[in-house]
């Protein structure tokens, strides 16, 4: 990797190249397609590399691109050491490294530990005999007395989470789609596996990777039933019915990621691990940064992403979140990604004022922040037709849930093809409304894409935003306010202007560009649905 461009004595340690960063999450399928087949593809992100740059992000994110028969689109892996071809070849990923790499951009790959795809040749070993060499690769199960299911596991995607192998006479388990069978960690072959994984994709440029499911990997050896849910338990536990105590979070899933650590910090610069972890609770976070800084680098706060888009709930999620983390632990905010809803939507409810109010959160709080594809321009969910939907989740439990809403293309040109593929070309999902587009924007002084710019270039220029201490400021009743170092942020939520004192110093950004380089002396008035950050006198 090039030098790497940090914030001048804003840093202890250099190595870790991505505190006070902001990583960027692509939709290879829904990014940019070179060929016209109305896919996306490596290529189509390396010719759009530039807006990445211009924008000031420091690491891509690809959502996976091994090789995948697309069940669950790439979640389902067939082969860890190769590209799947409806995304490129692995000489299109060496060379959109190298682009990247030329623009002081990290990629970052996808990385897949809990399941492999059905199609597996793993898998397929595993499940031809009881006898084969890999059948304890993967988690495999005598039925109960009854016949049925060995234990209580529900799916994540929905019903049991055990499939009946009929030739074999036991059941395997897995915590997604039936396609998505769970690989045993209790299996030293499967660890060297995946160091041999790790490896190979280090060696070949890459800058890190997203784990997936970080937190499930380990299941109870014993296989225990999960305990029913309970009236205080979160709502995604309430809808399960049970909460996943023992095919979730067990305590020796840590120790695989203490491995995977010293593999990733051999290296120089050291790469990057980043959790999914999709926790309920937040005080379930913590813990996957380990006891000293030894586990993973950083770790998505879901449940941050989750809170209720007001003051006094944000307040206390973040304040709570500082109050926690391990001195060696760096933040990750994140407002929208492939599997939740867009904040413009979740939070804003497509209200522009309040999606920029988002996005000045996100970008001024301390640590990593990671922007999803078109969080730049404030993309909203798109509205896909029942029988237009791709995705397992959203066909079964339509119309509570799915994820192709915030799956359909970058909007990149507001003309036929939004400038993501051919004219003429019916994209893999149906685009959003083209009216909001990265062209379009790109000029506007006003615009959101130059909000994003702007935030980004002072949070990275700025040693108090990128890595200077958080605090709270006093606010009145619907007013998010902080310090960073120097610096103070005020956003208010509520629904009506707000004099707010104990502030000192000049606006350098408003969500309203009118509202730069207003003073602040001793307090200042912000209106509904606006946020300012205010450099010290």
């Amino acid at each position: 990797m090039s030098s790497l461009r940090l914030v001048p004595d804003a840093f202890d340690d250099p190595k870790q190249w991505w505190v006070g960063q902001v990583l960027y999450q692509a939709y290879p399928r829904s990014f940019m397609d070179s060929n016209g087949d109305g896919v996306g593809d490596l290529r189509g992100v390396m010719a759009r590399l530039d807006h990445l740059a211009w924008l000031g992000i420091r690491a891509l994110w690809l959502s996976p691109i091994t090789v995948s028969p697309n069940a669950d689109f790439g979640y389902d892996v067939a082969d860890y050491y190769d590209v799947d071809p409806s995304l490129g070849t692995l000489a299109d990923l060496d060379a959109l490294v190298a682009a990247a790499r030329d623009r002081d951009i990290g990629i970052v790959m996808d990385l897949v530990p809990n399941h492999t795809s059905i199609e597996h040749p793993w898998f397929g070993a595993s499940r031809s005999s009881r006898d084969n060499p890999k059948r304890d690769w993967y988690v495999w199960a005598d039925p109960a007395p009854d016949g049925g299911p060995p234990n209580n596991w529900v799916s994540v995607f929905g019903g049991p989470a055990w499939t009946f192998d009929e030739p074999t006479g036991q059941y395997y388990l897995h915590n997604f789609l039936d396609d998505q069978p769970d690989l045993n960690w209790w299996s030293e072959e499967v660890r060297l596996q995946f160091d041999r994984i790790l490896r190979y994709w280090f060696d070949a440029g890459v800058s890190g990777f997203r784990i997936d499911v970080a937190h499930m990997v380990i299941k109870d050896r014993e296989l225990r039933d999960n305990p029913a849910a309970t009236d205080t338990d979160s709502f995604m536990e309430r809808m399960r019915g049970q909460r996943q105590e023992f095919n979730s979070l067990r305590p020796e899933v840590h120790e695989v990621h203490r491995r995977w650590r010293e593999i990733a910090d051999s290296y120089d610069p050291p790469k990057l691990l980043l959790g999914e972890t999709f926790v309920e609770h937040l005080d379930d976070l913590f813990p996957f940064f380990g006891d000293g800084g030894d586990e993973l680098h950083l770790d998505f706060n879901i449940p941050f992403a989750h809170s209720p888009f007001e003051a006094a709930s944000l307040a206390d999620m973040i304040s709570r979140t500082e109050a926690a983390m391990p001195a060696r632990g760096t933040p990750v905010w994140v407002g929208s990604n492939h599997d939740i809803s867009r904040f413009p939507t979740r939070w804003a409810d497509g209200d522009p004022d309040r999606a920029r109010c988002a996005l000045m959160m996100l970008l001024t709080l301390r640590g990593t922040t990671v922007l999803y594809e078109g969080d730049e321009i404030g993309m909203v969910d798109t509205d896909v037709p029942r029988d237009e939907l791709v995705d397992p989740v959203g066909i079964r439990f339509y119309p509570y849930a799915g994820r192709d809403p915030v799956r359909t293309p970058m909007q990149w040109e507001n003309v036929d093809g939004g400038g993501f593929t051919s004219d003429g070309v019916t994209p893999w999902l149906r685009f959003g409304d083209l009216a909001c587009n990265v062209a379009d924007q790109r000029d506007d002084p006003d615009s959101f894409v130059t909000l994003t710019r702007d935030l980004i270039a002072l949070r990275t220029s700025t040693p108090d935003l990128a890595t200077g201490a958080w605090s709270a400021i006093p606010a009145p009743d619907g007013v998010l306010a902080y310090r960073r170092g120097g610096y103070q942020v005020v956003i208010n939520l509520g629904d009506t202007p707000v004099n707010v004192p104990g502030l000192d110093g000049r606006v350098v950004i408003g969500t309203r560009r009118a509202r730069e380089r207003d003073l602040a002396p001793g307090s200042l008035t912000v209106g509904a649905g606006e946020g300012v950050v205010i450099a010290p006198s």
